[in-house]
């Protein structure tokens, strides 16, 4: 079957990324929580995230602006606190995540409204969501304008809280099951992480064995 070519220069802005959110998924939700200089707390979910580097610690979150380029409350509070939590989203709070979404204003403290429980942080002044299996205290590490209507904040992880039937504390392994992640895909859809399965990156030596005649056709 052939393939329809794109060019991203001649399509608008929301072309672009109604091609980009349907096909690059399922992506991680990151529900962030963050502090604001008065004290009010704030929680809202972004899809437009992951994690970029282990040494060091860097996850990074893709943030949109409000129409004119005004920033939302993440991104104006991580600006002047410099700290935020990302929290994962599983199954079971996928309604309390829902609300979070909803675009209240700057005093409305969204986790009390969604009937979520907010826990000191430890390291950042801003609270991680007792129900969310994980979350991670961050630390601003940069932020990087992409035009009037998008930054990028790569946060540097301090501490991860992870429940305990999540993850072995001593092998480090985690049990996808338990953790119950949930993916965001293109327009209103979402996906669960349990169709799972194992794909072992195979050695050249592996690969010889098992595809021999294609690797001689290849060297041929």
């Amino acid at each position: 079957m052939s393939h329809l070519k794109f060019d991203f220069a001649a399509l608008s802005a929301r072309e672009a990324y109604k091609i980009l959110i349907g096909t690059v998924v399922p992506r991680p939700i990151a529900w962030v929580t963050t502090m604001s200089p008065e004290g009010v707390p704030n929680a809202a979910p972004y899809s437009f995230f992951n994690c970029l580097s282990a040494d060091p610690p860097i996850l990074a979150l893709g943030v949109e602006n409000r129409g004119g380029g005004a920033y939302k409350d993440t991104t104006w509070n991580i600006r002047l606190t410099e700290e935020f939590t990302v929290n994962i989203v599983d199954g079971a709070n996928m309604e309390a995540m829902n609300i979070t979404a909803t675009p209240f204003a700057a005093d409305v403290d969204e986790i009390a409204l969604a009937g979520l429980t907010a826990v000191p942080g430890e390291m950042v002044a801003c609270p991680r969501i007792a129900e969310a299996p994980v979350a991670f205290e961050c630390v601003r590490h940069v932020g990087i304008s992409i035009g009037r209507e998008r930054e990028i904040v790569l946060g540097r992880v301090l501490a991860a809280h992870i429940r305990e039937d999540v993850i072995d504390p001593v092998k480090l392994y985690t049990d996808h099951v338990a953790l119950d992640a949930i993916g965001r895909m293109g327009g209103h859809g979402y996906a669960r992480t349990q169709d799972y399965f194992d794909l072992p990156t195979m050695s050249v030596e592996t690969y010889e064995e098992r595809y021999g005649e294609r690797a001689k056709r290849s060297a041929g």
